[in-house]
């Protein structure tokens, strides 16, 4: 039995909440329903990582905000592990600028009124105890909503839980079977077996197999260190790396957030040097800065550079980590994206003889993913040969 601190049994929770569909022209971008229905097919102990007796609470077709709140406020209040898988589409309440959840029937006129507002999931989480919360999130933002969320560069969450997920933009194409590609992805490494991955892995892999649009919001977007870079010993350094006792990377990614992709780019390449002379070439500190400087790339649109970067990190992990280690995995899966984002044809054909040496020593690869890049890399190959 699992006891919690004050030595009562320790339940968990399952909220699974859709919101409104995501039409343009037509044609649905992020079906909900169809989403929530695939996740809820996974057992409760699987989503949640715990065998601890559990409850699952499922919204669909939902239209009254307070009605959300109040099933929400109920699955915080769980003493055990929480599990929020939220689906839909994201809108802007134009008078106030808030960042709103579409619910069933909402329309630009009446989003104060009948969507659900994005901060109240932070907020009832917040009392919650660290570790203990997941949210999964699967959205498309809208046409109002895109151009805020963009300004934040991320969502406004919680402090005390993982985040996980992607937002699409609005001209994004959704799956032909109605459930998104990240979802299923999602679905479908949890349902691997026999052992359950971890959240980070799960995510990586996801997003690496889910050929997502370019500008995708992905969630963390730039992973964080346990270690910050060590201090320069140098006077000669530049102001920003002097200052240790100062976290540079919320403001590289600032910038990046705004458009400001050479500034970032260039802030980030200072510090991977820094990196370099302090700690090593084989470090984790240079390698996390090359993670860094890929992330960059990708949301800058350079996928050559974002692959070959993710590349390299990937292959300085492996010296020091298992290869089913989370930083391993999450760096072959970022290599993978970008490359399948690769509409330079040479580059692609450069870079991937190096992305199957780095994914072929993956051994929890799931087999279908190397085999789609051997076949992507063959005809690219073939094409070649042919002019």
């Amino acid at each position: 039995m699992h006891i919690d601190e004050l030595g009562a049994p320790q339940r968990g929770h399952v909220l699974l909440i859709a919101g409104d569909a995501a039409v343009r022209r037509r044609a649905v971008q992020v079906a909900p329903s169809a989403n929530v229905a695939a996740v809820a097919a996974v057992p409760p102990a699987v989503l949640l990582g715990s065998q601890v007796p559990s409850d699952t609470t499922y919204l669909d077709g939902a239209r009254d905000p307070h009605t959300v709140l109040l099933r929400l406020r109920a699955a915080a209040a769980t003493s055990g592990p929480l599990l929020v898988y939220l689906s839909g589409r994201l809108t802007l309440d134009r008078r106030g600028r808030h960042l709103h959840l579409a619910l069933a029937g909402t329309t630009a006129s009446s989003v104060r009124y009948t969507a659900f507002p994005w901060e109240w999931l932070g907020t009832e989480l917040r009392a919650r105890s660290a570790g203990l919360t997941t949210v999964v999130l699967d959205l498309v933002a809208d046409k109002s909503a895109w151009p805020v969320l963009h300004e934040y560069g991320s969502l406004p969450g919680s402090p005390s839980a993982e985040v996980y997920g992607v937002v699409v933009p609005p001209a994004f194409a959704g799956g032909p079977d109605g459930v998104s590609p990240y979802t299923r992805h999602w679905v479908e490494q949890l349902r691997r077996g026999p052992h359950r991955p971890g959240n980070v892995q799960v995510h990586a892999f996801a997003v690496g197999a889910a050929a997502l649009p370019p500008g995708t919001l992905v969630l963390p977007a730039t992973r964080a260190l346990s270690d910050r870079p060590a201090q320069s010993q140098s006077q000669s350094q530049s102001q920003s790396q002097s200052q240790s006792a100062e976290d540079p990377r919320p403001h590289i990614h600032a910038l990046a957030s705004v458009g400001r992709h050479e500034e970032a780019a260039a802030l980030a390449r200072a510090w991977e040097q820094h990196a370099l002379r302090a700690c090593g070439r084989g470090s984790s500190e240079a390698a996390h800065w090359a993670e860094i400087r890929a992330d960059l790339a990708r949301m800058a649109g350079d996928y050559r550079l974002a692959t070959r970067l993710w590349i390299r990190a990937g292959t300085t992990r492996l010296e020091r980590h298992a290869p089913d280690a989370p930083e391993v995995l999450a760096a072959g899966a970022g290599a993978l994206y970008c490359w399948t984002q690769l509409k330079d044809q040479a580059a692609a054909r450069e870079a991937g003889p190096e992305l199957l040496r780095l994914l072929g020593a993956l051994p929890s690869l799931e087999p279908r993913l190397l085999h789609l890049t051997q076949q992507r890399l063959q005809v690219l190959n073939s094409v070649a040969g042919r002019r």
